[in-house]
């Protein structure tokens, strides 16, 4: 009686992983779960959204060579 028991959970033990590993590398799974998942954190970029980023970017890099040159001539004056 022990030596069955004693198969069963050795075979529970060894089948569990094998099969949590072939569940979560099937096609359908990976495209339903994984691929809308992804969708969900990052969203596919969208004109408005990136052309605000764009401006932003500019007005940012805009700024900062102001402060440059500011400061280049106000050490060109001392």
């Amino acid at each position: 009686m022990g030596v069955k028991i004693e198969v069963f959970r050795m075979m529970l033990y060894l089948s569990f992983p094998v099969a949590m590993f072939w569940v979560s590398n099937q096609a359908e799974y990976f495209e339903e779960y994984i691929v809308k998942r992804k969708r969900e954190i990052f969203p596919p970029d969208e004109g408005m959204h990136r052309k605000e980023l764009e401006d932003f970017k500019e007005k940012m890099r805009v700024r900062k060579e102001q402060r440059i040159l500011k400061q280049i001539s106000v050490e060109s004056e001392n």
